[in-house]
């Protein structure tokens, strides 16, 4: 990891809000465009925001926009992405992503090949080298040459992948903004946090993948009358079939080697992480804090890929994501449904991150790192700002009685043990109990089936500031004899997590995140990276490291295995933090 150089006093000035536009007139024109994407004909819905005033003789450039998954171009957030950037007179071209609202076609997982190639038909549009449907021309459009149009995307989770997929192949797309997406869909819906075992899928995280997958299916519900070309014969109904293949795959608990590496290759195949080589356009990534769907290290392996080939890139960690967080113009967080840009740390951003890139204006578009801190009440100061991710600054061991400590010396010499049950027995979070109102108990874990080590109370507020690691070494005669089975189902699973224990013993797991772990091989240590986090433990305060050997969120464990974890000072478990002084 690279080392942290912190803004002056944490305090972030924080771009100057540019003055609020008035609702500037525009006008919205329905359009449909019949695309050939993935060898299938499309037809996509869309809305095109046209600012008063521009024509053939004041062109103004273009941002393209579309809806998260289950969304459509008229949900609230999409349709303001228009709005708003109509007022500050850019043409908004907002529409239906592929299998959603109006549009045509089956659920592909933005799929470069399907879903990139579809929006950059639409770049096309904007370009003024084809036409809608209706034969309607956006001949009012800012262009870099023949047949480039100045064009920008924005939006989120799966309105901000589509993006990615669409520049990595279309290199007349000049600045993207995604929020809160994934970098490895092979992480996000079966994520092994060992490091080095990309081979081997982790834990289904069976709620938020079966979730989405209801969402899909259920589309004749959400929109009646739909295109013939929303419908798939084999095996489910409105999914690409390898994307069947994947739910398939997932829900059947078992992963032989075969199965496996298809999972692997198609979920790889609709992954930035496979095509973000050839990405150049400009991009400010956003990613939330609360978020256990794509948490923050998905954007931030992106950052690290972008910035190394030399790609002009910028990371905010905001506090809102799929699972919650603060949001709206109350807490001074943006909320794209109240399109309150100028009020916002990353609207702000935003704002200047097109300017620069679309209108080539010379503006400051911000630092390289940007993250919100939930302990600092003013909104103006909330953010703080380093020149690059945080490094692991800090290191406890785990000692043989249950106690962090920070020397190898103060380790005592000991082995303890828990044992999973058929059913689980620790509880992470509901993860779709947000979007459908039901209450989500406070996390627990059940005794004796997972292990834990507390530092004292801490002296002074300690903030940890990104990803932690820990090297473990298990012992599990039941795991070493089961993972020869040539079955990855079959291999230890275990869940490493971070609490904040309160002076009065009430703990809080932080953002409800967990690390689920496939253990490569239990003869051998491993190092497991913990989700990121920012978080402040204050003084008096006591960091507990968990292992627990299940979580209600993940399908976890084949089979009862007993898992001992034994300590000495020359060999005990290492937990590193990436701490802020």
């Amino acid at each position: 990891m690279l080392a942290l150089a912190l803004g002056t006093a944490l305090a972030v000035p924080l771009l100057a809000a540019a003055p609020a536009p008035t609702a500037g007139p525009h006008t919205v024109t329905p359009l449909r465009f019949t695309v050939q994407a993935g060898g299938r004909t499309c037809v996509v819905d869309a809305d095109l925001y046209r600012p008063a005033g521009v024509d053939p003789d004041h062109p103004a450039p273009a941002v393209l926009a579309t809806n998260g998954f289950g969304g459509s171009k008229s949900e609230r957030a999409t349709a303001e992405i228009g709005k708003v950037f109509a007022a500050r007179g850019y043409v908004g071209l907002v529409y239906s992503g592929l299998g959603f609202g109006r549009s045509g076609c089956l659920i592909s997982l933005d799929d470069p090949r399907v879903d990139g190639a579809a929006a950059s038909r639409l770049v096309d549009f904007l370009a003024g080298t084809r036409a809608a449907d209706d034969g309607t021309k956006a001949d009012f459009v800012t262009q870099d040459g023949e047949g480039d149009p100045r064009v920008g995307m924005i939006g989120g989770s799966y309105g901000g992948a589509v993006q990615l997929a669409t520049a990595s192949a279309d290199h007349r797309v000049d600045a993207l903004v995604p929020l809160t997406t994934w970098n490895d869909l092979a992480y996000s819906v079966a994520p092994n946090n060992a490091t080095g075992a990309r081979a081997v899928p982790g834990a289904f995280k069976w709620q938020w993948t079966n979730g989405f997958y209801l969402i899909g299916e259920g589309q004749p519900l959400l929109a009646p009358s739909l295109d013939p070309s929303r419908f798939n014969s084999r095996r489910c109904l409105h999914f690409v079939s390898r994307a069947c293949e994947m739910f398939r795959t997932l829900n059947s608990g078992s992963y032989p080697a075969d199965r496996t590496k298809e999972f692997l290759a198609y979920t790889r195949s609709v992954s930035p992480v496979s095509y973000l080589r050839t990405v150049k356009a400009p991009t400010l990534l956003i990613q939330g804090q609360a978020d256990t769907l794509f948490n923050l290290g998905e954007a931030t392996a992106t950052y690290r890929t972008l910035t190394a080939q030399g790609t002009e890139t910028k990371l905010i960690w905001q506090s809102w994501g799929h699972s919650g967080g603060l949001t709206g113009p109350a807490s001074g967080e943006l909320d794209l449904a109240k399109g309150n840009l100028e009020s916002s740390y990353a609207g702000r951003r935003i704002l200047a991150w097109f300017d620069r890139h679309l209108r080539h204006r010379r503006i400051d578009t911000g630092p390289a790192f940007a993250y919100h801190r939930d302990w600092v009440t003013d909104p103006g100061r909330a953010y703080a700002t380093a020149t690059q991710v945080p490094a692991l600054t800090e290191t406890l061991y785990l000692s043989g009685d249950g106690t962090l400590v920070d020397s190898r010396k103060r380790v005592a010499p000991g082995s303890r043990s828990y044992t999973n049950w058929p059913t689980p027995t620790s509880h992470s979070e509901n993860s779709l109990a947000g979007l459908v109102g039901f209450p989500d108990p406070a996390p627990y874990d059940t005794q004796s089936t997972y292990l834990a080590w507390t530092t004292g109370p801490l002296t002074a507020p300690m903030d940890v500031v990104g990803e932690p690691r820990v090297t473990l070494r298990v012992s599990s005669p039941e795991a070493e004899r089961a993972q020869g089975s040539g079955n990855a189902a079959d291999k230890l699973v275990l869940f490493a997590k971070l609490y904040d224990v309160a002076p009065d013993g009430t703990q809080t797991l932080v953002r409800r995140l967990v690390a689920p772990v496939r253990v490569p091989d239990v003869t051998k240590p491993f190092t497991v990276s913990l989700p990121g986090i920012v978080h402040r433990y204050e003084a008096g305060h006591r960091l507990r490291f968990v292992i627990a050997g299940s979580d209600d969120a993940y399908v976890g464990n084949r089979g009862v295995k007993r898992v001992t974890i034994s300590s000495t000072p020359e060999d005990t478990g290492v937990l590193r933090l990436p701490v802020v002084h």
